[in-house]
């Protein structure tokens, strides 16, 4: 699997609910945690920019026990390195809000929480730019037994929109790689 950078999709096209949770998200972690129910795998996250919003969007599901390992919300950077095990290396030529990192953090949260999959999520909400990046640029990862994926994106909208989006879309990349372990 490999890496693209995407322009986002319109503020709130994903995040229809009025709760939060939005109703697209919700019924893709449903999927999600059925499908690592049936396997009998399971999923770590590590978060930066959603401050635990994926976490939520998972254990929101009645099951979601059985599959959801837990979660490290390192928002500070010195934390994704002690609690992640991201390279300081890494840190320092790139910052907080890069590719590698996403994709350092994922396997970092697969390997610590013991889990199938590690899914990790980093860069800027807003209002302001952040580290060298501006407003909207996100970078997802996945990490699993076949292999790993980062994407990284550039979203439209406000600080609570593109932190739905990078949900969402942490959420498909998943669903990929578990569609794919299906082939």
């Amino acid at each position: 699997m490999g890496e693209e950078t995407v322009t986002g999709a319109p503020a709130g096209e994903h995040d229809r609910g009025g709760d939060g949770a939005g109703r697209d998200t919700g019924k893709l972690a449903k999927l999600l945690v059925m499908l690592l129910t049936e396997r009998r795998q399971t999923v770590a996250v590590a978060e930066s920019l959603t401050g635990g919003l994926l976490a939520a969007s998972l254990v929101e599901i009645p099951g979601a026990s059985v599959v959801f390992r837990g979660a490290i919300v390192a928002y500070a950077t010195d934390l994704k390195s002690a609690l992640l095990d991201v390279p300081v290396s890494l840190l320092e030529r790139y910052g907080p809000v890069h590719a590698d990192v996403a994709g350092a953090m994922a396997d970092g949260v697969r390997r610590r929480l013991g889990a199938t999959f590690g899914m990790a999520t980093t860069g800027v909400a807003g209002p302001d730019p952040a580290d060298g990046q501006p407003v909207g640029t996100v970078h997802i990862a996945a990490s699993g037994p076949l292999g790993a994926a980062r994407r990284g994106f550039s979203f439209a909208g406000d600080r609570r929109s593109i932190r739905h989006q990078a949900v969402f879309t942490s959420l498909k990349l998943l669903q990929g790689m578990l569609e794919g372990e299906a082939d």
